[in-house]
């Protein structure tokens, strides 16, 4: 059980700090800036893992953890139950967010700002690019070297920099699921639970062709 509680926590801080930033942004007319919110992701990423790299891994992603089991590094067995933790992290989350910032309309939730074919390609690529990363820096639920949680972390930052504006640069079911739930917008979520499992996927192939 540790380890669930470890995923429900790390999710919990991710989804809190990050759409937190977003909300915070939008209600105090943009003092934290789009640069501002994507260094919170990445540094809230970055210290989930060195908080609980040792405990579960710190996925905090459905995707990720797809991807290891795909990987065989991971059991497939504990795939539901740590994806149930995550989701359930971003979702409490949300609701906190909500309690906090009851007249916010999206509670940092992603949304596509052109076409769905661009969404989708995009968060494709940007998951394939960040679990790329993940399986050359981690093996399974252990970090390989003390850098592993600075390089992810560049990473979500990086992606979140340039590719923020046009998809919210989800990379992330969980992070994308928990404020649809909580604010009721549907419409798009089905590219943000769909793609970045895929680009994950994706990732594990082309890794194995340079391990």
């Amino acid at each position: 059980m540790k380890k669930y509680y470890a995923e429900l926590i790390g999710t919990y801080m991710m989804v809190f700090c990050g759409t937190g930033a977003i909300i915070v942004n939008q209600e105090m007319n943009g003092v934290i800036t789009h640069p501002g919110i994507a260094a919170t992701f990445g540094l809230i990423v970055a210290a989930v893992i060195y908080a609980l790299g040792d405990v579960s891994g710190a996925h905090i992603n459905p995707a990720v953890t797809i991807a290891f089991a795909l990987r065989k590094v991971f059991p497939v067995k504990e795939i539901l139950p740590y994806v149930l933790s995550q989701c359930t992290g971003a979702i409490l989350a949300s609701l906190t967010l909500l309690f906090l910032f009851p007249m916010n309309e999206h509670l940092g939730g992603t949304v596509p700002a052109g076409s769905i074919m661009q969404s989708f390609v995009m968060e494709t690529l940007l998951t394939f690019f960040l679990m790329f990363v993940i399986l050359r820096v981690s093996h399974g639920s252990r970090e390989k070297g003390i850098m592993a949680g600075m390089a992810i972390g560049a990473v979500v930052l990086l992606e979140a920099l340039f590719a923020g504006p046009i998809t919210g640069a989800s990379m992330n079911p969980a992070r994308s699921l928990g404020p649809a739930i909580v604010s009721g917008e549907w419409q798009f979520l089905w590219i943000y639970l769909t793609a970045p499992v895929l680009g994950s996927s994706l990732a594990v192939w082309v890794e194995g062709k340079v391990r």
